[in-house]
């Protein structure tokens, strides 16, 4: 749910180069990532319930801000879940062009979602074992990029081994070089996509066997993971010497026939990674499919979406229910955004996404204040302070992903104003999914006898 290998990363190279991409991937997932993992990983263990960061927020803060929350996370995967078909679809093209090219594209990408809905309807065990099927095939040809990438570094196709001095400078100078269209703040922006995500896998809390332990254990061990996953291909094939201004989007397939060469090692290599392009888009979007739907059923529930959002498969011994209603709706919802571009529904996505996770950062802080005697299996070390804290970085980051959509735009609108304007009307959705609860009858007036 927060990452997919390495795939996505293309955009960081080409817009800041190597050295500051290198320098983002290591410093985002100490400001973004931990803090996020560690919040999750508490609320998840003290809370786990069906609907997760709604949940949360609902407790600490009331419905309106409960029903916020909720509003902010599937606006936001409106535009989060349009991402990853586009990904596939961009891979895809790498090899077959033709079969891409023009609405055969935009059908590719309704063919994920309905694949997707399909395998979600199995239930979040079928999700699972299928995510760990994707992430290992599509890590394998990075695995073998990764040691050629290396192997290039330190071996000249030329003049054989290079002295540690020539290694140094080369990889020095490759790590500056500048690129053709810098753009810190377009590369900034990516690097918290690439990180964000923690959240949404508390959502299937009820579905997960003791999560009172397996949420810290998982939030911690892959924020390592996934630092790992992007910091160590990105390093090979920086001092492999590709130009970094040659990455956007897809370009990993031409770094596996540059690090690989021309022949037919080269070849297999780039179709390999094509194929894990094309199964990170599938697999992200399979995975993300099953937080997010679960949130809509979290609020028909509740009473404030209706009532048929609440149907569910039948359970069995070794699945849980599924609520397909939700699953059929928000595949709908996400089919209507495909089409957008990749910087303008990351944008987007920053904007409305980071105004939910700071409601989850006041919801750790709250609970602690109100529910000092609640149950935490895991708790954030530190105290009060160290709780408050955690959600600096992020907040930090947040806005400075605001800055940076200023000049992306919707139609006549910015990024920024479009995505306020969504925002702003999460009260007006609450006021009328309120006009669907049953009102409460006065109490009795009780008479003498």
């Amino acid at each position: 749910m927060v990452a997919g290998g390495p795939y996505g990363l293309e955009d960081i190279i080409g817009k800041a180069g190597y050295g500051r991409a290198l320098i983002m991937l290591a410093i985002v997932p100490l400001l973004w990532s931990l803090p996020t993992s560690l919040m999750v990983g508490e609320l998840a263990s003290a809370l786990p319930s069906e609907g997760g960061y709604y949940c949360w927020v609902r407790r600490a803060l009331g419905p309106f801000w409960g029903f916020q929350e909720a509003w902010l996370s599937l606006a936001a995967s409106v535009f989060d879940m349009a991402i990853y078909p586009v990904i596939f679809v961009l891979y895809l093209s790498r090899v077959a062009p033709a079969l891409t090219a023009g609405p055969r594209g935009t059908l590719w990408e309704l063919a994920v979602v309905l694949a997707c809905a399909a395998l979600n309807l199995r239930g979040a065990k079928s999700v699972g074992e299928g995510s760990i099927g994707f992430f290992a095939v599509l890590l394998a040809p990075f695995v073998v990029l990764v040691a050629v990438g290396f192997w290039d570094g330190l071996f000249s196709r030329a003049t054989g081994l290079l002295t540690l001095n020539d290694h140094l400078r080369h990889s020095f100078t490759l790590l500056r070089a500048p690129v053709a269209a810098p753009s810190l703040a377009g590369a900034v922006s990516i690097a918290l996509w690439n990180y964000m995500g923690w959240d949404n896998a508390s959502t299937v809390a009820q579905e997960v066997e003791d999560p009172q332990r397996n949420y810290p254990r998982a939030m911690l061990i892959s924020a390592a993971l996934v630092a790992a996953t992007y910091i160590v291909p990105l390093t090979a094939v920086a001092i492999s010497g590709i130009p970094a201004d040659r990455f956007t989007t897809g370009a990993w397939t031409d770094a596996a026939r540059f690090v690989a060469g021309p022949g037919l090692f080269g070849t297999i290599l780039a179709l390999a990674v094509v194929l894990g392009g094309m199964l990170n888009g599938a697999g992200m979007f399979n995975a993300l499919m099953l937080s997010y739907a679960r949130v809509p059923y979290a609020l028909a529930k509740d009473g404030l979406l209706p009532h048929f959002l609440t149907r569910t498969t039948a359970a069995s011994a070794n699945r849980a229910p599924v609520p397909w209603a939700c699953v059929l709706l928000c595949a709908a919802a996400w089919a209507l955004a495909l089409g957008l571009s990749f910087e303008r529904l990351i944008s987007i996505d920053l904007v409305l996404y980071g105004a939910s996770l700071l409601l989850e950062f006041v919801a750790l802080v709250m609970l602690r204040l109100r529910e000092p005697a609640l149950a935490r299996p895991f708790r954030i070390p530190g105290g009060l302070t160290a709780a408050v804290l955690a959600g600096v970085g992020p907040a930090l980051l947040i806005a400075f992903a605001l800055f940076a959509a200023r000049d992306e735009r919707v139609g006549p609108l910015s990024a920024l104003a479009f995505a306020a304007l969504v925002a702003a009307a999460g009260p007006l959705a609450y006021r009328m999914a309120r006009l669907g609860l049953p009102r409460q009858s006065p109490p009795p007036v009780r008479t003498a006898r």
